[in-house]
């Protein structure tokens, strides 16, 4: 198996236990922020990689929308972490398209890759996400609902890029006389 194939089925496993864990609904979004740089065992931001970021991308992005789920792609601090996302989901959600088109130094390799593989891509600043996934710390915390909790997954790396998943929840409300919809959790 070549490193390539190794990165992809470590992707896919990480969508995989992230999807047993995460109790998400069919249209919920997802937001992704990976450094290729991590994954190739570099310093964050020092070895972009189109062939790593391709890999990625399209591995997570189509088990993710088997799932019936909608994807945003972290960009890089360069382009202050602005998210690439189709079309249709950022009117979906109410976010306001921004001008910018993600380049390997400009915004990352993963999220140049989503702008090749979206059908209709475009690129939003801010996102609340139900849940997210990050490779590499890559802080995509900034883009989830507020109550986010994590979900551990058995294998937290790809590559040598450290992986954290969370998902969010509501807030609970009311103080100690409340009772809570466990459903919602």
């Amino acid at each position: 198996m070549s490193d390539y194939e190794k990165v992809i089925n470590d992707a896919k496993g990480v969508v995989a236990e992230f999807l047993e864990q995460a109790k998400l609904k069919k249209g919920n979004l997802v937001v992704i922020g990976c450094s290729t740089s991590e994954i190739a065992e570099r310093h964050i931001g020092s070895y972009s990689n189109a062939e790593l970021g391709e890999a990625v991308f399209v591995a997570m992005y189509e088990e993710l929308q088997r799932a019936g789920l909608s994807v945003a792609a972290q960009c890089c601090e360069h382009l202050n972490r602005a998210l690439i996302m189709e079309a249709a989901d950022a009117e979906h959600f109410g976010y306001e398209e921004v001008n910018v088109i993600p380049q390997p130094k400009a915004g990352g390799s993963f999220a140049t890759a989503a702008w090749k593989h979206m059908e209709h891509p475009v690129a939003v600043e801010f996102i609340q996400a139900h849940a997210g996934i990050d490779i590499g710390d890559t802080l995509i915390g900034m883009h989830l609902r507020p109550v986010a909790v994590p979900v551990r997954i058995e294998h937290p790396a790809i590559g040598g890029a450290h992986i954290v998943c969370a998902r969010t929840r509501a807030k609970y409300i009311g103080g100690e006389r409340a009772h809570y919809n466990e459903q919602m959790e």
